[in-house]
């Protein structure tokens, strides 16, 4: 079956997951869809979704359902954010370009991510599809302050800070197929990268895999391949605090999200800070597991923060329900990564924009079933928490 076929069979985000998973070496595929440790957070992100209830207006006007909205000071098709994913060429050849491509044509926006396998310069701005420049503060502070001068220059319109990466999670998936970087043959991975070879000819034969926007600073692979947990717990700086943020904010002058909270306090500090928003999440289960989902977050950071700052739900999206009930609760807006990378590597551009559509289309629908025809009326009662009963009689 050819790829426009398995793409058009895809109705929800788990058929381009089960696709993505046919055609990756199970290493790859591991890295991807993993978590930490026992992936409880992993888990709870999506399933957190399921203890909340759309609680729908009848008789009301959606002939017509308007989703427009503004997030990072731009205009989005819908409140909906592509998240920055690193070593994104390890799910397709096509990379970050693809997936920029295809935000442009939904009018959304994507982020790219400082771990990234594409030059910051080579994405081009749109006035459809703002890019966000996810960010680290690292030890070399230099390099950091490279950065910004490189998103102002190229017209990045926000920057998003990662904090939740003092040191890197314990990614046990990772760890027990033995992955590294840049992924290679060994022994053990020889045979499942054979039985794939759509996608290792094009990945291990091709253009030289590159994080492309450090590699010109830090050497990290001159030597060869080294381990995925090595590198990048090389370059985290246990020594950030707030002061750090105040640093950032001003040399940035723009728009800023923290990335990685999940506190009211930690998300007032950020605004303190210099911050015009905060992203809540856990880094997609593969940080602290244990930690809360980010939709059971959302009320009790919008409560603190009140109106203004930009609350976006990072994590756990799977259904365009799901983002109507996480602007219900007080977020402007959600950010997806692994939907969009199902279908990267499921089919390139083509299946990042099928993840699109699906979530797009499902969004909307949602809207007219709930009675809501504008975005920007979905209130708190448009959702409630499921009351599960228990036995009180042990």
């Amino acid at each position: 079956m050819t790829t426009t076929g398995r793409l058009a069979r895809a109705h929800e985000i788990s058929d381009l997951r089960a696709i993505a998973r046919s055609r990756l070496p199970r290493p790859i595929f591991d890295y991807l869809d993993g978590g930490a440790d026992d992936e409880r957070s992993l888990a709870r992100n999506t399933s957190a979704f399921d203890d909340y209830e759309i609680v729908p207006d009848v008789l009301t006007d959606v002939s017509t359902i308007r989703t427009e909205t503004i997030v990072f000071g731009q205009r989005a098709a819908w409140p909906l954010l592509l998240s920055p994913t690193g070593l994104t060429r390890m799910f397709h050849t096509d990379a970050e370009p693809a997936v920029a491509a295809a935000a442009a044509r939904h009018g959304l926006p994507y982020s790219l991510s400082t771990m990234g396998t594409t030059r910051l310069e080579n994405l081009t701005p749109s006035a459809s599809a703002p890019l966000i420049f996810q960010i680290y503060i690292f030890k070399d502070r230099g390099l950091t302050r490279e950065f910004v001068a490189r998103c102002k220059a190229a017209g990045y319109h926000g920057l998003s800070l990662t904090v939740d990466t003092p040191v890197a999670g314990n990614r046990l998936r990772d760890r027990r197929s033995g992955l590294s970087l840049p992924p290679k043959l060994t022994l053990r991975s020889m045979l499942n990268f054979a039985l794939h070879p759509g996608w290792s000819l094009p990945a291990l034969t091709g253009s030289k895999f590159d994080l492309a926007n450090v590699s010109h600073r830090v050497d990290a692979l001159a030597s060869g391949s080294m381990s995925l947990f090595d590198y990048i717990g090389s370059q985290f700086d246990r020594s950030l605090t707030w002061r750090d943020v105040e640093w950032l904010a001003a040399e940035w002058g723009g728009p800023l999200a923290i990335k990685g909270l999940m506190t009211p306090e930690d998300a007032k500090s950020a605004i303190r800070s210099g911050a015009t928003g905060v992203m809540i999440s856990n880094h997609g289960g593969r940080q602290l597991d244990g930690a809360p989902a980010p939709i059971d977050q959302v009320s009790a950071v919008r409560d603190a923060l009140g109106d203004g700052p930009d609350v976006i739900c990072d994590g756990g999206v799977r259904r365009g329900s799901d983002v109507v009930k996480a602007l219900a609760l007080g977020a402007n807006a959600c950010s997806i990564g692994r939907p969009y990378l199902y279908g990267l590597a499921a089919g390139g551009e083509a299946g990042v924009d099928r993840a699109l559509t699906l979530l797009g289309e499902a969004f909307k629908r949602t809207l007219a079933l709930a009675g809501v025809s504008d975005v920007n009326e979905i209130q708190a009662r448009h959702v409630r928490r499921r009351v599960v009963e228990t036995d009180q009689t042990r």
